[in-house]
């Protein structure tokens, strides 16, 4: 982490006990892991948008063989 703000936020401590199970973590990472979740959805829809309208010079089946 370069550079850190501490905050103080209210969220219910249902939703906080729910994400802490998923993530195995503590408060803090738990609220990490989420808002590293929230800034990447938007990367993820952008790539959506792309779909069918990206054309590649192999096929998948090619990419594939090259793994071998």
């Amino acid at each position: 982490m370069n550079d850190a703000k501490k905050i103080t936020v209210d969220v219910s401590t249902l939703l906080l006990k729910e994400a802490q199970a998923v993530t195995g973590e503590g408060i803090s990472e738990t609220v990490r892991r989420g808002l590293q979740l929230l800034a990447a959805s938007r990367a993820y829809a952008k790539a959506k948008t792309l779909r069918g309208k990206v054309k590649f010079a192999k096929s998948a089946g090619e990419l594939r063989e090259d793994r071998e």
